[in-house]
């Protein structure tokens, strides 16, 4: 897979690591909106038979719509990386989700998030998320999740 220069590493803002991380790179990333891209790749543990599961999807989707929120516990305002940071987070609710269909083996999908609301508290948030997911130009996954981070 040919890497753009304005890739942001995944493993900056998320504690997901081989084999749960579904997320290859951050194309884009702001306060509001992040892109990320994944590579179906035959270790995945979400492959079966050549095809990435559903729930695959889900992971994907719920690691890059995470990634807006984890953010703020990861860079600080001058925009430098904290380290020694130790976030949790989890997927509270899908009000919704549509799987038109699944990628396969070798496929690379693009997926987009959009914050629709975010509240914060002290250690922790709570956010809205809307998110597509494209394979080959079309349109393979659409959800609204709910996601709650806290610091640990």
């Amino acid at each position: 897979m040919e890497q753009p220069d304005n890739i942001i590493e995944i493993q900056n803002y998320l504690p997901h690591r081989v084999p749960m991380l579904m997320v290859d790179v951050i194309h884009e990333l702001t306060d509001q909106e992040v892109k990320t891209v994944l590579e179906i790749k035959s270790d995945n543990i979400f492959v079966e038979n050549g095809v990435f599961a559903e729930v695959g999807l889900i992971e994907n989707a719920a690691q890059t719509c995470s990634a807006i929120v984890a953010k703020s516990y990861y860079v600080d305002e001058n925009n430098e990386e904290k380290h020694d940071v130790n976030v949790i987070g989890f997927i509270s609710g899908i009000k919704k989700m549509k799987v038109f269909d699944v990628a396969k083996l070798g496929d690379t999908i693009q997926t987009t998030a959009v914050l629709v609301s975010r509240f914060d508290a002290d250690g922790y948030s709570i956010c809205t998320m809307s998110c597509t997911t494209i394979n080959n130009n079309q349109l393979i996954f659409e959800a609204e999740i709910n996601l709650f981070l806290q610091e640990q």
